[in-house]
């Protein structure tokens, strides 16, 4: 597995495989090719089909057009082998002649891959130990805890970089909160995080506790739908679940920065997992990848913040994958707004709920994490292509302005 700075990408919104990840590429077709008198950038597949409400050829041509003039080229209809978020850079010379070619995917995450079997654009494993079971083993036999192994994986200075992702995800939260007014796109959506926190206050605790999960979460969402400074947690779209659990806790419950940034590792260790052995590209396994994955990584962190054992954790992030199997992605207008936002929010009351039913438990269960892993990368693999990021399905479908 590789470290978590391939995970937790601090950048802007709206989507890290439909934004981030093509602007990276661009930036690094650039590079080989600064003489160009042109690009010509064809978009395939899911990244054209919703590559205009994510801004992805407004990502590619900030970069590109500044060294010379960019087309953009969009086939929705075609799908290329290896991911649905395929990409071919072209440049061209004084007399339009092709001088260079270059096919991509952009994966999930801001991550970039050059196909099958390709090394080029990955980084070395740090994790020798890849799955929940063998991770889960090692801790129960050295007494050691998942930030632990993490810690021992990682080079010196992943703490510094953990305090700079949970500075990041708490500033998006305060944005957020007191951010008033629309959300940019067709949709013309007021944002709700700032009267979902002053209405909080007007509750009960056992209620105003939701209330705020919902505003922080709301919040993070709202700033990554206007291009906002976000964390990938593990992608753009799902990036509001962990910062407001994490939040809440830190808020509610008092616990110091050390203990938040053991649990954001641990939340990483998890998301690692999936990206490692399935997928948390929307794209490319539906919502279930990046709200459902969310939904795990802070399940684990908030039962290992209040003293869960590493069974007990493991369970906790299981339901919160689990409980999401099946979840399409299917957003209106190709916008990161609808149903995305108002996932995010959900997702993290699940986590704490997932927390609490595993807190109440042994931590014995039948149903272990990597299997639920193996079925979501299968389940999404089963689901037609018109429900994973491409608006042609579902809610997108059915939605009409």
């Amino acid at each position: 597995m590789k470290s978590l700075r391939e995970l937790f990408r601090i950048g802007t919104g709206p989507s890290s495989s439909h934004t981030m990840g093509p602007q990276k590429a661009a930036k690094m077709f650039l590079e080989k090719n600064a003489d160009a008198k042109a690009f010509q950038v064809t978009l395939y597949g899911s990244l054209a089909a919703t590559g205009k409400g994510h801004l992805t050829d407004a990502a590619i041509i900030a970069v590109l057009e500044k060294s010379a003039p960019v087309e953009i080229i969009w086939k929705p209809d075609v799908f290329l082998p290896f991911h649905p978020n395929a990409m071919k850079y072209v440049a061209l010379d004084e007399n339009g002649k092709q001088s260079n070619e270059w096919t991509v995917y952009s994966i999930g995450g801001g991550a970039l891959s050059e196909g099958e079997g390709s090394k080029d654009l990955e980084t070395a494993d740090v994790y020798k130990m890849n799955t929940m079971e063998e991770i889960l083993s090692w801790c129960q036999h050295t007494g050691h805890s998942f930030w632990e192994y993490v810690e021992q994986s990682e080079d010196e200075g992943i703490w510094d970089y953990l305090r700079e992702v949970w500075q990041t995800m708490q500033e998006a939260v305060e944005r957020g909160v007191n951010h008033e007014g629309r959300l940019p796109g067709p949709l013309n959506l007021m944002r709700k995080a700032p009267s979902y926190y002053t209405k909080a206050s007007g509750y009960k605790a056992s209620l105003q506790t939701r209330a705020l999960v919902y505003s922080y979460a709301l919040a993070v969402s709202e700033e990554n739908a206007s291009g906002g400074t976000i964390v990938t947690a593990p992608t753009c779209g799902s990036c509001g679940v962990l910062p407001a659990v994490l939040y809440h806790l830190y808020k509610g419950h008092n616990f110091n920065e050390q203990r938040i940034l053991h649990a954001i590792a641990t939340a990483g260790l998890i998301g690692n997992i999936v990206k490692t052995n399935a997928s948390i590209s929307g794209a490319d396994v539906g919502c279930q990848g990046e709200v459902g994955v969310a939904c795990a990584m802070a399940s684990a962190a908030t039962c290992q913040l209040f003293g869960g054992s590493v069974q007990q954790i493991e369970y906790a992030a299981e339901m919160g994958l689990e409980h999401h199997l099946g979840m399409t992605c299917d957003p209106v207008c190709g916008l990161v707004q609808i149903p995305c936002i108002e996932r995010n929010a959900f997702a993290a009351t699940r986590a704490l709920d997932a927390n609490l039913y595993a807190s109440f438990s042994d931590g014995i269960h039948r149903v272990s994490f990597d299997h639920v892993v193996d079925v979501m990368k299968r389940t999404g693999h089963d689901i037609p292509s018109l429900y994973k990021e491409t608006s042609e399905g579902g809610l997108a479908k059915d939605f009409h302005l």
